[in-house]
C-alpha cells in the first residue's frame, strides 16, 4: 500500500503543477512530440497510444537506440525500466522482468514482428541468435509481467516484441561496422577483438512490390566462466577439512567433481566424502564466438491497406549457452519461414521454425567423461583408497595423504591442451550419450498459425458507431515436433517416431470508452487446450482513466498460465549419474511413486558420517539411528502453472510536457509453480532395507524430476521511470524498479528461486546534437546483491555498478554516423548469476553508412 500511496501523492501534486498555463512561450519540444504520438501494438495487439495502454509497456524507439551507450538495441534493452539482464556469454543475453529469473527463461516471450523466435525444444529464445539486425529496427516494445491473456503460452513474466522496418517505407542501403575489444587487463586472457558487420538493403518496385535483405556477421571471444568458489565447503566439516584440504572440493565452474562424482568412503575408520578431480570449464571448451544471421522479406500490396509478406530468417551460431548445464554451441542452426497477411481488420500469420543443434556439446558431460575415459569410477576410488591407507600407515598427515592419494589415482589422466586431450574432446563430442559422451544432437520443429480480426473496424462498423463497443478476436494453433535422438529425448510409447506436442486456443476482447473518451474499459477471455491437459480459461480486465490527454491512470487484473514446455514435459537425459526426467506421466510413470527427497538423503548420510566420525558408532548403528530422516517425495506429475496479477499504473507529462513519468505497482500470486526436484529411487525392492540402499550413492538411482511446487507463491514490486527534456536536444532520465518475494504458503523449497535483485536503477543523460552533429550519452546502472539458486550452482551475486558511455558524430555530407563508446567503462568484472561468466569492459566503435543514390 505504501507504493500506491506514493504514486497517488506524486500524481496529485504534479498534476496541479502541470495544469498551470504556459506563460513563457516555450516551444513544444521533441519529448512532447514523441510521447503524445508514440503508438504501440503489443499491449493490446492493436495500435494505440502508449500513454493510454491498459498495461505497463516500455518502448525503445530508433532515437533512443541511436543515443544508447550500448553497442546494439538488444544490449540497450538492459536499461529499460524493470529489466533484469542475465549474461550467459558475450553473444547470449537473457532478459526477465518481475522475478523468478532463469538462464533459460520459459516465462518470457521474445517476438519479432509478432513471430515467436524461440528454440522449439526448450521453449525459449536463443538470445539474439535469430534477432533482426540493428539496421532494421523500427522500435522495441517490452511488456513486463503477465501477458498470456492475449499471447497465450509462456508469457507470464513478460514479452518483448521487436518491430522491423517495412521496405515500402524504409528503402535504401545501410552498412554498419562495429569493431571492439574486450578482456582488457584480464589476467587469464589477452585482449581480444570483436567485430560485427551488418548490411541492409531495401527497395520498392512500383506501388505493389518491395523487398529487403539483411545480413549480420559477428565474431569475438567470449567472457570466461572461471569462478572457483567451493560449492561444497562443508563436505568434510566433521573431519575439519576445509579449503584446499577438502577432498570433496566442487568449484562453481569446475565439472566432473559434483555430487554425482563423489562417494563416501571409509578410510582409517572414518567416513570421507571424496570427489573426482574434474576439469575447469576453460580447459574443455572453445570461447570463440561466431554468429552469421540474416533474413529476406518479400512484400506485396494488393492495395494501400492490404499487404502480404513472406519472411525467411536463418542463423548459425558458435557460442556458449547455459541451461541447467553449460553448453558449447557449434554449428548450431535455427531458421524460420513465415507468411503474414495484413488488412485493416484482419491479420493472419503462419510460420515454421526449425532447430538443429549441429555439433554442440554439454561442457559438464565433456569434463566428466574425459575423467572417466582413462579410469572408471570404481578403479579411481580403489586406487585412491589403497594409496591413502598406505600413506597413513607410514604416519603421513591426513591432508598430505589425501593429496598424495589423488595424485596417484590421477596418474594417466589426460592433460588439457595436449594433442591426446584434444583428440578425446573430438571423440566425446560425437557420442550422443551423456553417460559416456557429451554430444547435444537435437532436431526440433515448431509450426504456428494465428489470426486476429477486428470485425467492428470495417464489417461491423455501424455496430461500433451505435454501441461504442470495439470487438477483437483471435485464434492460434501450435505444434512442436521433436526427433527422439535417444539421449535428450525418447518416445516411450512409439519408439523411433517423432514426439508431438501442441496446443490450440483463442481469445475475445471487448472494449468501450465512456465519459467523452476519458474512461476506457476492456476485458478479454482466452481459452487454450493442450495435448495433455484440459482446457484453461484465462481472463484479463483493464480500466484506463484519462483526466487529461497527457495524464492516464490504469488498473488491470490478469490471470495467466503456461503449459509445461517441451523440455519440461518430455526430457529424458542421462547426465553424469543423474537422470533428468520430464513430468508427463508417459515419461516418468513409476518414478514419482517410489522416490525419496535428496535433501533428506543428504541429511541422512551426513548424520551417519557425524555419528561414525565423532560419536564412535558403527555404520549399522548410525543407519538405524538416523533412518527416520528419510522422507518420501510428495511430488507428482506436472500440471500447468498459473498466475494472478494485479497492477496499478500511471503515465503522464508534466511541467509544460517536458517531464515524462511512468510508474506502476503490482502484486502477483503463482500457483503450481513449475520447478525441478532432486529425488532418488532405491535400486533394491526390499522395503526393510531402504535405509541401507540410501546410505550409499552406489545403491540408489539419482533423478531430477520436473514437477510443481505445492505452495502458493506471492511476489510484489514497483517501478518508476522519469525522462526530462531540458532543451530540444538535452535529455536526462532514470528509472528504478523494486521486486520482492513476499511469501510462500508452506515453503516446500521449490518456489524460492526468485533470483532477482531487490533494486535495479538506471540514470542517463544525453544530447543527440551537442554541436554540429556531435552527440553523447552516459548511463549509470546499479543492481543490488541477491541470492541466486539453480541446479548448477547456488550463491550470492554481488552488487553491480556499471558506467556506459558513447560519443557520436554525424558526418552529414557522407550520411555517415560514427559512434565510439564502451560498456562497463571501469572494467570491474562482475557476475550476473552464479555459474555464469565474469563480464568486463567492452570498448567499441560503430560506423553506420547510409549512402544516398
Amino acid at each position: 500500500m505504501k507504493y500506491i500511496s506514493f504514486l497517488l501523492i506524486l500524481f496529485s501534486t504534479t498534476l496541479h503543477a502541470a495544469s498551470q498555463p504556459d506563460t513563457t512561450g516555450t516551444p513544444k519540444d521533441s519529448l512532447r512530440k514523441i510521447q503524445l504520438n508514440e503508438v504501440v501494438i503489443s499491449a493490446s495487439r492493436i495500435a494505440e497510444s502508449i500513454l493510454k495502454s491498459p498495461v505497463s509497456i516500455e518502448v525503445l524507439d530508433a532515437r533512443r537506440i541511436r543515443l544508447s551507450a550500448q553497442p546494439s538495441y538488444f544490449d540497450a534493452i538492459e536499461n529499460i525500466k524493470g529489466v533484469q539482464l542475465l549474461t550467459s556469454s558475450l553473444g547470449f543475453k537473457v532478459y526477465n522482468t518481475r522475478g523468478f529469473a532463469a538462464t533459460t527463461n520459459v516465462r518470457f516471450v521474445q517476438l519479432v514482428d509478432g513471430r515467436d523466435n524461440q528454440a522449439p525444444h526448450i521453449g525459449a529464445p536463443i538470445a539474439n541468435a535469430l534477432a533482426p539486425s540493428d539496421l532494421d529496427i523500427q522500435q522495441v516494445e517490452l511488456v513486463p509481467g503477465v501477458a498470456s491473456a492475449l499471447y497465450g503460452m509462456n508469457a507470464l513474466n513478460g514479452l518483448v516484441n521487436i518491430l522491423t522496418r517495412n521496405p515500402f517505407d524504409s528503402q535504401g542501403l545501410s552498412v554498419a561496422q562495429k569493431t571492439g575489444v574486450n578482456h582488457v587487463g584480464d589476467a587469464t586472457v589477452p585482449a581480444k577483438l570483436y567485430s560485427e558487420t551488418s548490411i541492409r538493403f531495401a527497395h520498392r518496385i512500383g506501388d505493389r512490390f518491395a523487398f529487403k535483405v539483411n545480413l549480420v556477421y559477428q565474431r569475438g571471444y567470449d567472457w570466461v566462466a572461471g569462478n572457483r568458489d567451493d560449492l561444497n565447503p562443508n563436505g568434510n566439516a566433521s573431519l575439519s577439512l576445509f579449503g584446499a584440504d577438502n577432498p570433496a572440493y566442487d568449484p562453481v565452474n569446475g565439472y566432473g567433481n559434483e555430487a554425482a562424482n563423489r562417494r563416501t568412503i571409509t578410510l582409517g575408520g572414518k567416513r570421507y566424502s571424496i570427489g573426482r578431480t574434474g576439469y575447469y570449464e576453460s580447459q574443455v571448451t572453445d570461447y570463440r564466438l561466431k554468429n552469421l544471421r540474416g533474413d529476406i522479406s518479400l512484400h506485396y500490396r494488393f492495395s494501400p491497406t492490404i499487404e502480404l509478406a513472406y519472411t525467411y530468417q536463418g542463423a548459425t551460431l558458435d557460442n556458449v549457452y547455459q541451461r541447467t548445464n553449460r553448453f558449447r554451441l557449434d554449428n548450431y542452426r535455427l531458421d524460420q519461414h513465415s507468411l503474414t497477411l495484413t488488412t485493416p481488420s484482419l491479420q493472419i500469420r503462419a510460420y515454421r521454425s526449425h532447430e538443429n543443434t549441429g555439433d554442440s556439446y554439454n561442457i559438464r558431460s565433456m569434463a566428466e567423461n574425459i575423467d572417466k575415459s582413462f579410469k572408471t569410477d570404481n578403479q579411481w576410488f580403489s586406487d585412491f583408497t589403497n594409496r591413502f591407507n598406505a600413506d597413513t600407515q607410514t604416519g603421513l598427515a591426513v591432508p598430505d595423504a589425501l593429496r598424495d592419494a589423488r595424485s596417484i589415482a590421477d596418474q594417466g589422466r589426460p592433460v588439457p591442451g595436449t594433442p591426446a586431450f584434444n583428440d578425446l574432446i573430438a571423440k566425446l563430442r560425437d557420442i550422443n550419450n551423456w553417460d559416456i559422451g557429451a554430444a547435444l544432437r537435437v532436431q526440433s520443429w515448431m509450426y504456428h498459425v494465428e489470426g486476429q480480426v477486428e470485425p467492428t473496424q470495417v464489417l461491423w462498423k455501424q455496430f461500433r458507431q451505435q454501441t461504442g463497443i470495439n470487438i477483437q478476436a483471435g485464434f492460434d494453433f501450435r505444434r512442436y515436433v521433436v526427433f527422439p535422438d535417444g539421449n535428450y529425448f525418447i518416445n516411450p510409447t512409439e519408439p523411433g517416431k517423432n514426439l508431438i506436442y501442441g496446443k490450440t486456443g483463442g481469445f475475445v476482447q471487448l472494449s468501450r470508452t465512456f465519459f467523452d473518451n476519458r474512461l476506457k474499459v476492456a476485458g478479454s477471455l482466452r481459452l487454450d487446450k493442450n495435448t495433455y491437459f484440459d482446457a484453461r480459461l484465462n481472463p484479463r480486465l483493464s480500466v484506463v482513466y484519462s483526466p487529461a490527454d497527457a495524464h492516464n491512470i490504469r488498473l488491470s487484473f490478469q490471470n495467466g498460465y503456461r503449459f509445461p514446455s517441451l523440455f519440461e514435459g518430455f526430457t529424458n537425459i542421462n547426465s553424469g549419474g543423474v537422470k533428468r526426467v520430464g513430468g508427463l506421466p508417459i515419461m516418468s510413470h513409476g518414478i514419482y511413486e517410489n522416490a525419496y527427497l535428496v535433501t533428506s538423503i543428504n541429511a541422512f548420510q551426513s548424520a551417519i558420517t557425524t555419528d561414525v566420525n565423532t560419536n564412535k558408532l558403527t555404520t549399522d548403528q548410525a543407519i538405524q539411528k538416523n533412518k527416520g530422516l528419510l522422507k518420501k517425495s510428495p511430488y507428482t506429475y506436472l500440471q500447468p502453472e498459473q498466475v494472478n496479477s494485479f497492477e496499478l499504473g500511471y503515465k503522464g507529462l508534466f511541467f509544460r510536457n517536458r517531464l515524462y513519468v511512468d510508474a506502476d505497482v503490482y502484486y502477483t500470486a503463482y500457483k503450481n509453480f513449475i520447478a525441478q526436484v532432486n529425488a532418488n529411487v532405491a535400486k533394491g525392492t526390499n522395503s526393510d532395507s531402504l535405509a541401507y540402499y540410501f546410505s550409499s550413492s552406489t545403491t540408489q538411482d539419482r533423478y531430477r524430476l520436473w514437477t510443481n511446487s505445492q505452495t502458493r507463491v506471492y511476489n510484489y514490486g514497483a517501478s518508476l521511470g522519469l525522462r526530462y527534456s531540458l532543451t530540444q536536444n538535452w535529455s536526462a532520465g532514470g528509472n528504478a524498479s523494486f521486486a520482492k518475494l513476499d511469501r510462500a504458503d508452506n515453503g516446500d523449497g521449490l518456489e524460492s528461486s526468485f533470483n532477482t535483485p531487490r533494486w535495479i536503477t538506471n540514470l542517463n543523460i544525453s544530447n543527440g546534437n551537442l554541436w554540429r552533429g556531435l552527440g553523447f550519452s552516459v548511463n549509470y546502472k546499479h543492481q543490488d546483491a541477491f541470492l541466486w539458486q539453480s541446479e548448477l550452482a547456488t550463491g550470492n551475486v554481488s552488487a553491480i555498478n556499471t558506467l556506459d558511455a558513447q560519443v557520436s558524430y554525424r558526418v552529414q555530407p557522407l550520411n555517415l554516423l560514427v559512434k565510439v563508446g564502451g560498456t562497463n567503462l571501469t572494467n570491474k568484472y562482475y557476475y550476473t548469476f552464479i555459474g555464469g561468466p565474469a563480464v568486463g569492459g567492452l570498448y567499441y566503435t560503430n560506423l553506420v553508412w547510409e549512402p544516398k543514390f
